[in-house]
């Protein structure tokens, strides 16, 4: 992925306040831990590597609006996003189990600072887990960003690749969505809504706009849309073969997004789309 690099907490700090100084009002974290085990304790520990980011961030730019990915693949020694199935060789994940350390983990950011928490887990039951969870913290305000309807798709190779989070049995279909299944996503949108999602996402953004037009249309709910690593890196590499403009390209499919109903934009290119569109590149 040109450009998207694993950044220490006070590397962060400098993207960060480049980006807001550009008039980017948000960032999305991922944290990558130092040890993974089975049990991704790294992801709800009070000193772990979101927490203290999340931490610095808000004391250093108070006004800049932290989210933060409440997933456990990232800290989990087999790469699942949730409990695998003890010795069980297709990676199976338990459910339940797992929604406890998805509450737990979605605490402890919104305790460190965070502004929004976005689980993107798509285990069943985690949003009304982590609303019962910050509810019973205190945090009765904290707005949850769920990745309502999350694909199983080839576009996140280049994430998995650069998060160190791709899975090292089977594979997350069990819990990710079918591409085929449009109806589906309007299901899993619906219950989340219903459990007490703020904000619902459709993930992939390029190759769904179609979903992303339909939860838009019939739930009328504040969206957004991830536009996905493969999604950046093939227009990185085109630009690079000089095959395409890489602005011209990059607004342009940003813009089909928002056409097809996106309230946010969630983009590695972000700082770049907020330098040009300074410059007046569009």
């Amino acid at each position: 992925m040109p450009g998207v690099f694993q950044l220490s907490p006070d590397e962060l700090l400098r993207e960060a306040s480049r980006a807001h100084a550009l008039g980017v009002p948000a960032v999305l974290i991922f944290g990558i831990p130092a040890r993974k085990d089975t049990q991704a304790s790294g992801a709800y520990a009070r000193d772990g590597i979101v927490q203290e980011t999340v931490r610095l961030l808000k004391k250093e730019l108070p006004e800049l609006v932290v989210i933060t990915d409440v997933c456990l693949c990232e800290y989990m020694s087999h790469g699942h996003c949730g409990i695998v199935v003890r010795d069980d060789r297709a990676g199976r994940v338990l459910n339940d189990p797992s929604l406890k350390l998805l509450a737990r983990t979605a605490a402890s950011h919104v305790e460190a600072g965070a502004d929004i928490v976005a689980p993107s887990d798509m285990m069943d039951g985690r949003v009304r887990a982590i609303r019962q969870a910050l509810d019973q913290g205190g945090f009765t305000d904290a707005p949850i960003m769920s990745y309502a309807a999350k694909f199983a798709s080839a576009f996140y190779g280049p994430f998995r690749e650069a998060a160190e989070s791709a899975p090292k049995l089977g594979d997350r279909r069990s819990y990710q969505m079918n591409p085929a299944n449009v109806l589906e996503a309007l299901r899993e949108v619906a219950l989340d809504i219903q459990e007490g999602a703020d904000i619902v996402m459709v993930k992939p953004a390029l190759a769904y706009l179609d979903v992303l037009h339909r939860v838009k249309m019939e739930f009328g709910y504040p969206t957004a849309a991830y536009a996905v690593s493969a999604e950046y890196s093939m227009i990185k590499a085109a630009s690079a073969n000089g095959w395409i403009d890489e602005s011209a390209v990059t607004l342009e499919s940003l813009l089909a997004m928002r056409r097809a109903g996106a309230d946010i934009l969630i983009t590695y290119s972000a700082r770049e789309v907020a330098q040009w569109l300074k410059e007046g590149r569009a």
